[in-house]
């Protein structure tokens, strides 16, 4: 990262900082993308398996990526401050905290997913499928949350094309892993569904391992020598992280929890149904990854000119990252609108499923926009380091205004499934909206502080 001095220089470190990420996010989510796409060419089953299995991991991945996030706008403070002599230490400290989450989600895992499972009441293969899946996901947690913290020390550094890097590299790793435990060959077992999940575990130690070769040999990350020295466990530390990274997680929490929150309610519906509703989401999500890598920029461009104390730079790119979020938003509408027959047949070679998916992402185009402006202003907080209202808008939008509102649509009207979607839609719009004049006031309360000289 480094100052710059006009608009046009900021639009340049910008989309330097942030088309990286972008290439990140999507080649992540190509893998959960990869995952629901080949186990839909198993049958039915096996992708709704999958879908189920995912609704359940990705709120808990997103969440925890989002507290283990806490570390990208405290470094790139420290070094707007020019404090990097701290960067190592706080590295070390979220792989330590990044593993204790870790066992802990395992260990809750083995608890309550079979009382889950019995809950949705789902078919017995489904049901089997989905279990198995994330069992066999669970052996690559430790080495994708530790990959996690590593990844927000190197973004922070603006260095995101190496982590664009080491993604590119694993995507391959993951599609012929999923080829063979999927569908069985050169003497692997043809394991359906179930053997996504063991595929993503292995794309998630191979991914982890990159990271610490790059971490120990490349520079500038070995300029700051993050295992030189071992530091012993500081709670103290780590309720630095919790305290900004708890309101963050949760606030992603809520927002990617209330999709899998419809998953599980739409059991009520047929197995196509739930196919169907997965493989748009799984579409869209991949479109949602445009406005989140924007969001990751701006946490670090904000960040860095807040350590810096430069207000004014902070606003601009403020203002710049959400105009491009929304231009890149309109543009994924289109895509939705243009590709939604020819998408359908990547998920599956059922003709309901299609046309029901189909329909499902007509309303996944109304989105894009709310996206488009709710992500990146989340993203431009974090940078500010206010995360607790943002967490409570969040919570108050989705939880109980969108989801409540999509239960009685689906439940009380002639839409049916499609109900969920609107209370979904109307979420999104209302969070949108809350995080657009809670940054107003951020920005402004900055600029009183600064002038009384308490920044």
């Amino acid at each position: 990262m480094h100052t710059t001095k006009t608009v046009r220089e900021k639009i340049k470190l910008l989309m330097v900082v942030m088309w990286p990420i972008l290439v990140t996010q999507l080649g992540l989510y190509m893998m959960n993308f990869i995952d629901t796409t080949m186990s839909g060419r198993a049958g039915a089953n096996d992708l709704a398996g999958v879908a189920i299995g995912s609704s359940l991991w990705v709120p808990i991945l997103t969440g925890i990526s989002g507290i283990l996030m806490a570390l990208t706008p405290i470094i790139s403070q420290k070094i707007g401050a020019q404090k990097k002599d701290d960067v190592g230490y706080y590295v070390l400290q979220g792989l330590y905290l990044a593993v204790l989450i870790s066992v802990a989600v395992i260990i809750i895992g083995y608890y309550v997913l079979d009382p889950i499972l019995l809950f949705m009441s789902l078919e017995e293969e489904v049901a089997y499928i989905a279990k198995h899946y994330l069992i066999g996901l669970a052996i690559g947690i430790i080495p994708l949350f530790m990959y996690n913290v590593l990844r927000g020390f190197m973004d922070s550094l603006g260095q995101t094309r190496v982590t664009m890097i080491i993604t590119l590299i694993a995507l391959p790793v993951n599609f012929v892993f999923n080829y063979l435990l999927i569908f069985g060959s050169f003497g692997f077992p043809a394991l359906g569904g179930i053997g996504a999940g063991y595929a993503s575990a292995i794309t998630y130690w191979f991914i982890f391992i990159v990271t610490i070769f790059f971490t120990v040999k490349l520079r500038p990350f070995t300029n700051f020598q993050v295992f030189e020295k071992l530091y012993g466990v500081s709670f103290i530390t780590w309720k630095e992280i919790l305290f900004l990274g708890l309101p963050i997680g949760l606030t992603i929490f809520f927002e990617t929890s209330i999709f899998s929150a419809v998953t599980l309610l739409m059991s009520q519906f047929s197995t196509e149904v739930i196919a169907a509703h997965q493989a748009a989401i799984n579409f869209a999500s991949l479109l949602y990854m445009i406005p989140m890598s924007f969001a990751f920029a701006l946490t670090i461009t904000v960040g860095f000119e807040i350590g810096g104390e430069r207000l004014k730079d902070a606003k601009i790119y403020s203002v710049i990252g959400v105009i491009f979020a929304v231009l890149m938003g309109l543009v994924a509408c289109v895509i939705i609108y243009v590709l939604r027959e020819p998408v359908s047949t990547l998920y599956t070679t059922n003709e309901e499923v299609a046309i029901l998916i189909q329909q499902f992402l007509i309303y996944a185009i109304f989105f894009q926009l709310s996206d488009a402006i709710n992500t990146p202003i989340q993203g431009i907080l974090r940078g500010y380091k206010d995360v607790n209202i943002p967490f409570i808008m969040a919570l108050v939008s989705f939880w109980l205004i969108g989801l409540p509102f999509g239960f009685v649509v689906a439940n009380y009207t002639t839409l049916g499934p499609f109900g969920y979607w609107v209370g979904l839609i109307l979420s999104l719009g209302v969070c949108a909206t809350l995080l657009f004049f809670r940054l107003i006031k951020v920005q402004r309360s900055f600029e009183a502080r600064l002038s009384q000289g308490n920044v």
